[in-house]
């Protein structure tokens, strides 16, 4: 038997991966399932992006480029985001990956340690927790209800900073919950950190997917907290590019040069023509993005409507991203129970809440990236199994 490394016990892992396998080895058993599991936009990349990947590898774009990325779309990039959030930012302070994942995985190697106090948000996204557990820093859970929509309390915030707290995560939009933090809530954190040393590692991979005429709002706004911050972004979920593995952060200039050091030790750099594709998404027409989040609007009228329909959920509405996350503590299961049941009864692959952490218990995510038909069949499934 292999002896592992002690750190590697302390990986999790994103459980949406497992119950995909799972729901794709039912279909493949002749099983109809419709896929509400997966964090993915259910969108073909749009053409222009597409186009502009092609004529890169037709020009010979298929070489080893810088490890921060290619000087063009650090520019692109620090251009966007400065424009996106209202704060300046220089190439220097963009470093290019594939995929966002890296981003909070080289931060986190980065800069935590053993002893090393990490507030994370609870439910949400696993990665945080396993990445923290790894370097064995101390995970602080920030725990988010239903009570609050989802929202951070600040007297439960400010009772978690201490002297040990060295990272401080936001997710907003937030995966599972949808939550958009408000900038109120945000200049509430930043008084509270102010006298702390704490960096903050902003997750804002959703920051394009809001509704209801919700607006983003980055803590690098606020005084102070711009050389403090880590912007992680890509795009993934905007650009409906899951598949090419493109994400990025930005960061002061003295933090980047360690991040790019530990992209040399690992990936190396980034997809050279995924990075010419990046550009045009950045730089070229936005009409894709806007039909997109216009068709994961409707949808989400649709699915919380459907979801509060049926006996014992109870869903509160998301502000932006793509998931609704219902309790389901009146049904009687716990969340495995129930999230099983409903795959192999119903048909319809959800995660549990315990996927996103402790305090996911007693709730389910559904993501409504996939059609207003099939949203309103698995609606019918789970009615039909609940009955």
């Amino acid at each position: 038997m292999i002896k592992f490394a002690d750190g590697i016990g302390r990986l999790g892992t994103e459980t949406a991966f497992e119950v995909l396998a799972k729901a794709r080895k039912l279909e493949a058993e002749g099983k109809n399932i419709i896929h509400l599991e997966i964090g993915e936009p259910d969108f073909t990349t749009p053409k222009n992006i597409c186009d502009a990947a092609i004529r890169s590898l037709q020009a010979g774009d298929t070489h080893y480029t810088p490890a921060p990325g290619i000087p063009e779309l650090r520019k692109a990039i620090a251009d966007y985001v400065s424009r996106t959030r209202s704060v300046q930012f220089l190439p220097d302070e963009v470093v290019m990956t594939p995929g966002a994942k890296p981003i909070m995985f080289f931060v986190i190697l980065a800069l935590i340690q053993q002893g090393d106090e990490v507030i994370y948000p609870n439910p949400g996204f696993p990665i945080y927790e396993s990445m923290i557990n790894f370097v064995n820093g101390t995970p602080v859970p920030l725990q988010l209800k239903q009570e609050d929509e989802f929202n951070i309390n600040i007297d439960e915030f400010a009772k978690l900073v201490t002297k040990k707290t060295k990272l401080v995560i936001i997710n907003s939009p937030g995966n599972p919950t949808g939550k958009n933090i408000p900038q109120s809530v945000i200049e509430k954190m930043a008084e509270i950190l102010k006298s702390s040393d704490a960096f903050i590692l902003s997750d804002e991979i959703y920051s394009r997917i809001l509704y209801d005429g919700a607006k983003p709002f980055s803590i690098t706004k606020l005084d102070g907290f711009k050389d403090r911050t880590i912007i992680l972004d890509g795009f993934s979920k905007t650009y409906a590019m899951t598949g090419w593995r493109a994400g990025y952060g930005v960061m002061n200039l003295e933090l980047a040069p360690v991040i790019s050091k530990l992209m040399v030790n690992s990936n190396s750099c980034t997809n050279a023509f995924v990075q010419k594709a990046c550009i045009e998404a950045l730089n070229g027409p936005q009409d894709e993005v806007d039909k997109m989040n216009a068709e994961f609007d409707k949808r989400r009228k649709i699915i919380v409507d459907g979801l509060n329909s049926i006996k014992g959920f109870n869903c509160t509405t998301p502000d932006g991203a793509f998931y609704a996350f219902p309790s389901i503590r009146e049904t009687g299961f716990t969340s495995k129970e129930l999230a099983d049941k409903l795959l192999y009864e119903a048909g319809v692959a959800c995660l549990g809440g315990t996927s996103f952490g402790k305090f996911g218990e007693g709730f389910l995510r559904f993501s409504y990236a996939n059609s207003v038909e099939n949203i309103n069949e698995a609606i019918k499934r789970i009615k039909n199994v609940l009955k």
